[in-house]
């Protein structure tokens, strides 16, 4: 085991090779092409064995990953943000397909308007398509998940495509220190990709993904779908635990920071919850009662984990960074049916956007959050989201509209 700075990308693009990814299906997207020029590299020098293939749109790329995989092909992909909407009607046939490969997504916000920076619609776009979903928050994390969607999407329980997500730019470029494990152990933790059984045979011929089902059929199709993504919440668990006794890292389906004795919990989801960790720290040396509670898996939805971590606190605080036009934060939603069914459910749900487009969090929005959220009532009833927005950003903002002609509206700050 060796320790080296690497950028969530890098860290991405060694996971596929430690995991002994034989089939990379490519097409390049800011700011996840660099995962592919890495992995190109290493085919072309003969560091990894395979087919590095680039193809004409992330469509084909999707369809090329899903139909190698069901021919027993260790298989590996990477997109980001308009990207993996392109490829969004492949992502429900090759789940549909049940056919196990890793698929890397490096979040970007979604157009129009257009950004760059991250957020989680892209991702959560796909929360239904029949993938599971783990979401990271460093770059340590990045390389593990990626090792440990192998294990889960191969497992027979479960036999179903895994996406790891990561955050564009803040992880995607960020550089860290990056224990790379021995190749030799990962072997151990992973069946080699050869001992894997052919999807196809001439001897075993067997139809897969046939053009029209009626409606019994199709719905136990798609409900043994649903039950086999149940599945990977046990599949991950185990994992988890061999991957700490080979490597010393664990990993939940959750993360919980100084929960212990927290009366208010805030819930966040990938990189940026590192800023949330250093927010709550900041309020615990005021004497306030807080912890994180970070999401790593968000697809399947671990309800059970969430229900027994936030039962008898006195507030819950979701921070989304994501935004569902017309309903508020998606992971709110989710949250707040959990908690509709959980015995001792904390009094007070409160719901925040921020860091759309990946724009800053600062620490005076983090103390408004905090504000609102102690100072809440129970009996306020359903409260919209807020926006996280200084009055500074407000202000550039409003500049902005008028340069363009716009009258500035009103923003919360």
């Amino acid at each position: 085991m060796t320790t080296t700075m690497l950028t969530g990308n890098a860290s991405a693009a060694w996971g596929a090779r430690l995991a002994e990814a034989r089939y990379v299906p490519a097409f390049p997207i800011t700011p996840q092409t660099e995962i592919i020029e890495s992995l190109a590299g290493w085919f072309a020098d003969g560091s990894m064995s395979g087919r590095f293939v680039t193809l004409d749109s992330e469509h084909s790329m999707m369809t090329a990953a899903g139909a190698a995989a069901a021919a027993g092909v260790r298989t590996f992909a990477a997109t980001s943000s308009q990207g993996l909407l392109y490829a969004m009607e492949v992502l429900y046939t090759v789940a549909g397909w049940r056919v196990p490969f890793v698929l890397v997504n490096v979040s970007r916000g979604l157009s129009a308007p257009i950004t760059l920076g991250p957020d989680h619609n892209d991702v959560l776009a796909a929360r239904d398509s029949g993938f599971v979903q783990l979401h990271a928050e460093t770059c340590q994390e990045v390389l593990d998940s990626v090792l440990m969607a192998y294990r889960i999407a191969e497992d027979d329980r479960v036999s179903a495509p895994v996406l790891v997500n990561l955050d564009g730019f803040f992880l995607s470029f960020t550089r860290e220190p990056v224990e790379l494990p021995d190749p030799e152990e990962v072997r151990r933790f992973l069946p080699s990709p050869e001992a894997r059984p052919l999807g196809f045979t001439a001897s075993r011929p067997a139809a897969r993904g046939v053009a029209v089902l009626e409606g019994p059929t199709y719905s136990y199709f798609r409900y043994q779908l649903h039950l086999a993504v149940e599945q990977a919440r046990a599949v991950h668990d185990e994992a988890a635990e061999e991957f700490e006794r080979r490597f010393g890292r664990r990993y939940g389906a959750i993360d919980g920071y100084r929960l212990d004795d927290a009366e208010t919990v805030l819930i966040m989801a990938g990189s940026f919850a590192t800023k949330g960790r250093a927010a709550v720290d900041r309020w615990r040396s005021k004497g306030r009662r807080v912890g994180l509670l970070r999401l790593r898996m968000i697809r399947p939805w671990p309800a059970a984990d969430l229900a027994a971590a936030l039962s008898g606190r006195k507030a819950v605080a979701v921070l989304d960074q994501n935004l569902a036009p017309g309903l508020g934060g998606i992971l709110f939603q989710e949250v707040a049916a959990v908690l509709a069914q959980c015995p001792g459910h904390p009094p007070v749900l409160r719901s925040f956007v921020g860091g759309l487009g990946g724009k800053e969090i600062s620490r005076g929005e983090f103390d408004h959050l905090l504000n609102i959220t102690e100072h809440a009532r129970p009996d306020e009833g359903p409260v919209g989201p807020v926006l996280l927005m200084t009055a500074r950003e407000a202000e550039q903002v409003g500049q902005r509209l008028r340069i363009a002609g716009h009258v500035p509206e009103e923003v919360v700050s």
